[in-house]
Parts: structure tokens; C-alpha cells; sequence
């Protein structure tokens, strides 16, 4: 799946502007941004709900534009707050899609089976209706209604949206379950959720790219330099001076004091030698060492490094 160049204005309004990226065959990628910044917009024109102004969206290869009726065919869409009909069951409404998304005849009984099992609805929700469900079961059946007919491309807006945290894991090992099946782009807003399921985040701020990659990658790109808070008898004076011997391009500043312990944050370059023994390098330069531990930067960080930026700082791997 890719979208190159999409560009979707509203009169004087843009949405988003000049977009492109990719989702690999199997690849689980998380859509991440502000609100606002033009995630659905983008998700809709990529399942041919919407057009772009400019730009191309494929499927497979298969044209969005162009060739619309074999994108959907490689494609499932579940949009954020997936209208379903209440007064259906889950199996007679799974049927029902089946037969829409031009599932053999005579596979439908056992796809439906299947993504009913996969998705965990075959114990809890068999013979219920639709309306009768938690949030988190029609969010199953939204992407079990998705899985039908194998698509290679899933789209999910919000698929963990006004989910409890046990939901929550629910949905997220479905997900997980997908990677190496079918590509799998999320939009959601919960970083912590994108990175635990996703190998892949794209970042966009204000209808523009601003970060694509893996994260240990984008890590390394919005964080130059490595930081530790250190514990220790000494001053940040004396940590520095234990640290510039073993890389001379470190950084130290003082971060207070409690019982008689000193916190020091010490920077590092991201390449340094040091990083990895660090502890044991500063107690043999003489350190009295409690804790040498280095600071969190995950998606979250990463997410905020990444759209403070400009889309024209943006990398393009």
C-alpha cells in the first residue's frame, strides 16, 4: 500500500499536503498525530471513501482512483466509530458482509467461522445481537467484518477508541495477530498501544509528514545524544570529569540532591563507546555510584520531538 503525494483541500482549507509513505507486505505501521492534523482524512482517501485533491493512493497496486473496484478487492476499511446495526446478530451480519465482499458462496459459512474464532467471538458473542454488545466486542466484530474476505491491506481508524484497558489487550494481540498476514495501517492516539503492535510509525503534524520509520531508527534521528541520570556521592562537576574520560564529548548538569546523594544528568553521543558500560566505567574512574540508569525516550518522545519540527526537517527513508 502507498500513498504518494496526497494532497486534499477544502476551498482555502488544506487537509493534508504532499503526503507519502508505505506499508510493506505483513507490516504492522501505526498513523500517529495531533488531532486534527489529518489522519482520517488521509485513511479515507486511501479506502476510496474520499478523493484527493492531487496525489496517488494504491492498493496492492491496484489505483484508488483509477482502478477502484481492485483496490477495495486487496482492501478492509474500518472507519472510527464503526456504525453497526444493532437489530442483526453477529453471524447473520458477518453472513450478510460475506455475500456483499463477493465471498465464495460456498466459503462463507467457514470465513465466517474463522474470523469470528480469530477475533474471539465465537465463545462470548455467538447468537447475541449486535446491540446487546460491550464497545469492545463491536469493535471485534468491526474487524472481523474487516478480515472477511483476506484483504492484503487493513485499515483501522481508531480501532481501541473508548476501550477499558482489558479491551484494550484484546484488541492489541488481535492486531499483533496480523503481522505477516496482510499490511496493516492504524491510525490511533494511544502511543503506548501503536508501540507495543507496530513496526513501522508514521508521524504527520498539521496535514504534513514530519517522521516515518522504526522506532529504534526515529530514536536515533530526533535524539542526538543519549541521557542518564546518575546517582552518586559526587558533584556533577566530578561526574563529568569521570565521563569526559571515557568520551570526551560529554555533557553534565546538576539535578539536585537528597539525602546526601547527588543527581547528576549526563549526555552522551548517540555513537559514544561509553554507552554501553557506562556504570562500571564510572566506578572505576572513582565514582561512589548508586544508579546510573538511562533516561525513557520512547514513542511518546519520539511522537513530541517529532511534531514540535517542521515538515521540512522531515527525513525520508
Amino acid at each position: 500500500m502507498a500513498a504518494e503525494g496526497l494532497t486534499k483541500r477544502y476551498g482555502s482549507l488544506t487537509a493534508i499536503e504532499d503526503l507519502s509513505f508505505s506499508v510493506a507486505p505483513g507490516e504492522v505501521v501505526g498513523f500517529l498525530g495531533p488531532n486534527g492534523a489529518g489522519k482520517s482524512t488521509t485513511l479515507r482517501i486511501l479506502a476510496g471513501t474520499m478523493a484527493a485533491t492531487s496525489g496517488r493512493a494504491s492498493i496492492w497496486g491496484a489505483s484508488v482512483a483509477l482502478d477502484p473496484a481492485a483496490a477495495k478487492r486487496r482492501m478492509a476499511y474500518m472507519p472510527e466509530n464503526n456504525p453497526l446495526p444493532e437489530d442483526l446478530r453477529v453471524e447473520e451480519y458477518l453472513t450478510l458482509r460475506a455475500r456483499l465482499k463477493d465471498v465464495e458462496p460456498a466459503n462463507v459459512k467457514a470465513r465466517v467461522a474463522k474470523v469470528m474464532e480469530d477475533c474471539d467471538l465465537a465463545r462470548r458473542a455467538s447468537g447475541r445481537l449486535i446491540g446487546q454488545l460491550s464497545k469492545g466486542f463491536r469493535q471485534r466484530v468491526g474487524i472481523a467484518d474487516a478480515l472477511l474476505a483476506e484483504p492484503k491491506v487493513v485499515l483501522l481508524d481508531e480501532p481501541t477508541i473508548g476501550l477499558d484497558p482489558h479491551q484494550i489487550l484484546g484488541i492489541r494481540d488481535l492486531i499483533r495477530s496480523l503481522r505477516g498476514r496482510m499490511a496493516v495501517l492504524i491510525s490511533s492516539h494511544i502511543l503506548h498501544e501503536v508501540e507495543q503492535v507496530c513496526d513501522k510509525v508514521v508521524i504527520i503534524n498539521r496535514g504534513r509528514l514530519v517522521a516515518q520509520g522504526r522506532p529504534a531508527d526515529l530514536r536515533r534521528e530526533l535524539r542526538p545524544a543519549a541521557s542518564f541520570t546518575v546517582v552518586a556521592r559526587e558533584d556533577a562537576a566530578a561526574v563529568l570529569a569521570a565521563a569526559r574520560s571515557l568520551d570526551s564529548a560529554a555533557t553534565a548538569e546538576d539535578a539536585g540532591e537528597e539525602d546526601g546523594w547527588r543527581r547528576t544528568r549526563l549526555s552522551l553521543p548517540a555513537g559514544s563507546p561509553a554507552l554501553e558500560s557506562l556504570a562500571s566505567g564510572l566506578a572505576l574512574a572513582g565514582l561512589r555510584l548508586r544508579e546510573a540508569s538511562e533516561d525513557r525516550f520512547g514513542l511518546e518522545e519520539i511522537f513530541l520531538a517529532a511534531t514540535r519540527r517542521s515538515p521540512g526537517e522531515r527525513r525520508r527513508p
